[in-house]
């Protein structure tokens, strides 16, 4: 019998990781739904590395259904939301449930695909799930159309914010100019309360936003970054970018 709890333990685990730590300390939420980037491997990392105050909570998809959640009601406990998630459509109580979180104002960070998180590319979804494709525009301010090929290397480097919460966010993170890990995404314009904090530029094309924060009409606060490919996480700026967006997210 113990021996079958045991198991039955791990297993829960691998599909809702929930650190334990004390209960009156933030929630943080990880809902992490993607097979390009490996973020099931690298935000775990970046929190065992990173995050030392806090309730971490990861929500996988289930692997048998991938447009489903395990462990989704942790939503309704998160002070903090942090999504990398790419084309899912999920069951409408799943979807709701983000839907609400963000209603309340409560903050939201969004990294890579996240931009695409809950919509399909040019179709519907499946009877019995839903979709949100004005996601990326309400609740980032962003206009995620599609990326520049692998083949150009981006340079990212520090844009012109004009919020005060700029100096917080990109504190410690010195080794700019850098090259991207992955393709820059095309994102402009955005909405107007987004404030830019880096900018990427491949050869030939304009600049385009990378990481930027944006006050949403409900009042709460989002911060968003196309950044997110295991050599970003490797790199000088993702990890620090994060760890300050979590403080700002909570904290400032």
């Amino acid at each position: 019998m113990r021996l079958l709890c045991l198991v039955m333990m791990f297993f829960v685990l691998c599909f809702t990781g929930v650190r334990q730590v004390d209960a009156e300390q933030p929630h943080i939420v990880f809902l992490i739904a993607e097979k390009e980037y490996q973020t099931e491997k690298t935000l775990p990392d970046f929190c065992e590395q990173y995050v030392h105050h806090g309730r971490v909570s990861f929500v996988y998809a289930d692997p048998n259904e991938p447009n489903k959640l395990i462990g989704s009601e942790a939503v309704d406990t998160a002070d903090l939301l942090f999504i990398s998630v790419r084309r899912r459509t999920l069951p409408p109580q799943q979807l709701n449930r983000i839907r609400q979180y963000v209603q309340t104002g409560k903050p939201v960070i969004g990294i890579r695909t996240a931009s695409h998180a809950f919509c399909l590319r040019n179709k519907e979804p499946e009877d019995g799930f839903a979709a949100w494709p004005e996601f990326d525009k309400t609740v980032f301010g962003g206009n995620y159309t599609n990326h520049y090929k692998n083949s150009l290397i981006a340079t990212i480097q520090r844009a012109n914010p004009t919020s005060t919460s700029a100096g917080f966010l990109l504190s410690g993170i010195k080794e700019l100019p850098v090259n991207a890990g992955g393709s820059l995404y095309c994102v402009s314009p955005l909405e107007e309360k987004a404030d830019v904090l880096l900018e990427g530029v491949v050869e030939g094309h304009a600049p385009e936003p990378v990481a930027w924060t944006f006050l949403r009409t409900d009042g709460g606060k989002s911060f968003y970054t196309s950044l997110g490919h295991v050599d970003d996480f490797r790199g000088p700026v993702l990890p620090r970018l994060l760890s300050n967006a979590i403080g700002w997210c909570l904290h400032e």
